[in-house]
């Protein structure tokens, strides 16, 4: 009787101590599982301030290069305006050099015909 007893205190001891050990198995298990959820809201919500921070940073760099065609634009037609003055101005020139030439032939041709007739 007294081995009875004694194996099956044994017996309860080594199911209690199973049973602890599958209770601190659970509770290991629980905290790695909380653990992983956190770590993975973590890093969702990390993703989605990058994800944030790259679509500011692309809406930023579309406003920045829409001023920099709006600034080249306006420089094209800046050149374009002082490219057309200057062929104004050239064509002017030019124009007024033939009058000046014609005036001076005129003149010549005048004079020509005054001593011709003396």
């Amino acid at each position: 009787r007294q081995e009875t007893e004694t194996e099956t205190e044994t017996e309860t001891e080594t199911r209690d101590r199973d049973r602890d050990r599958d209770k601190d198995r659970d509770r290991e298990t629980e905290t790695r599982d909380r653990e992983r959820d956190r770590d993975r809201d973590r890093d969702r919500d990390r993703d989605r301030q990058t994800e944030t921070e790259t679509e500011t940073e692309t809406e930023t760099e579309r406003e920045r290069d829409k001023r920099q065609r709006q600034r080249q634009r306006q420089r094209d037609r800046d050149r374009d305006r002082d490219r057309d003055r200057a062929t104004e101005t050239e064509t002017e020139r030019q124009r007024q050099e033939t009058r000046d030439r014609d005036k001076r032939q005129r003149d010549r041709d005048r004079e020509t015909e005054t001593r011709d007739k003396r």
